[in-house]
């Protein structure tokens, strides 16, 4: 068991990583014309807008909650007074709520692009399958607050920051803080690192492109309609 958390948390998380950022710059420099998120905005568009905009502030929110609070020095918190207990009730309860509101979009936009015909024929395999993988990573990051109610002293959290530091400083032998930890948890973590590792062969790479006024955007995608006129449509996907 040693072995084989140590090869996948010690070393599955570099060739992840390696993959992110090699294969992400890779495809910007080979395939320029695929680097985008393929649109279906005109097919069932209030479906669309209600499951993007939901999904999109969730995952914001906890990709956000995720990023600081596995990355943040544990000296910065202790130095702010912000106690290891204080910081899993927080986690819980700000990541419960986006989780849930990144639940309702996912469930939007899956049913959407499974469901109806026309979108699914507009869909490639890449599309649905990193739909359904981060519809899975969600329902076990959901699944996994029943659990971190019984580690409400934060002890647990402070092994996945020490985990996370350690692989980002090269720290050797980091693996062995989470050996212990509740499976949900480490199933968690797999399926997190192995979307690092598909990401630059999806749709997801358009993430990169996204101007900081994205969600202020106030523009308008100029389309023609059947009888020749044109008409505004604001992006939506």
């Amino acid at each position: 068991m040693q072995t084989l958390n140590s090869i996948v948390f010690g070393w599955y998380p570099y060739l992840c990583l390696t993959v992110f950022l090699f294969g992400s710059l890779f495809r910007f420099d080979r395939e320029q014309y695929t680097w985008r998120t393929g649109s279906s905005q005109l097919l069932r568009r209030r479906q669309l807008v209600w499951g993007s905009n939901l999904f999109h502030v969730g995952i914001l929110f906890i990709f956000l909650g995720h990023f600081v609070g596995l990355l943040t020095p544990i000296w910065v918190f202790d130095m702010l007074g912000v106690s290891h207990g204080f910081k899993q009730m927080l986690a819980i309860v700000a990541g419960g709520i986006a989780g849930l509101m990144c639940l309702v979009g996912i469930a939007l936009l899956t049913h959407r692009r499974l469901f109806d015909p026309r979108i699914r024929a507009n869909s490639s395999y890449g599309d649905t399958a990193i739909l359904l993988l981060l519809f899975a990573q969600l329902l076990l990051g959901l699944a996994s607050i029943p659990v971190s109610m019984g580690h409400l002293d934060g002890h647990e959290m402070v092994k996945f920051m020490n985990w996370a530091q350690g692989i980002l400083t090269l720290q050797p032998g980091v693996a062995a803080n989470i050996l212990d930890v509740h499976p949900i948890f480490k199933a968690h973590l797999v399926l997190g690192m192995t979307l690092f590792l598909v990401f630059p062969f999806t749709r997801l790479v358009h993430i990169w492109s996204a101007p900081v006024w994205y969600l202020g955007r106030r523009g308008y995608q100029v389309v023609r309609s059947r009888n020749g006129s044109l008409r505004p449509i604001q992006p939506a996907e």
